[in-house]
């Protein structure tokens, strides 16, 4: 995907992605993804689960505001993309991030 015709203000030419999913490899791991004005982090910190981060972007753009607890629903449903999307990788594995669907 590139973002060259958001650069040269040509915004309808630009392809539109239903999310967009990336991975930190750094510190054991990270993943994200963005929908819309959604956006979830995962990152394993102690426990066997991940913690999750869920920012609404419209409404807290400085993603200060952790509402993960509040809306479960919304992380379950963004955690189920960032399990689709992700593709295990032997040179850059996610040691600390559970991917596994259950």
């Amino acid at each position: 995907m590139s973002f060259l015709p958001t650069l040269l203000g040509k915004n309808k030419q630009q392809k539109q992605h239903q999310y967009l999913y990336w991975e930190f490899h750094e510190d054991g791991g990270r993943q994200a993804l963005r929908q819309g004005d959604w956006k979830l982090i995962l990152q394993k910190v102690t426990s066997s689960q991940p913690t999750a981060e869920l920012y609404n972007l419209k409404q807290d753009p400085k993603e200060q505001h952790n509402i993960a607890q509040e809306n479960p629903k919304k992380v379950k449903e963004l955690r189920q993309l960032i399990e689709k999307a992700h593709v295990e990788s032997g040179i850059f594995p996610l040691t600390s991030v559970n991917t596994h669907k259950k």
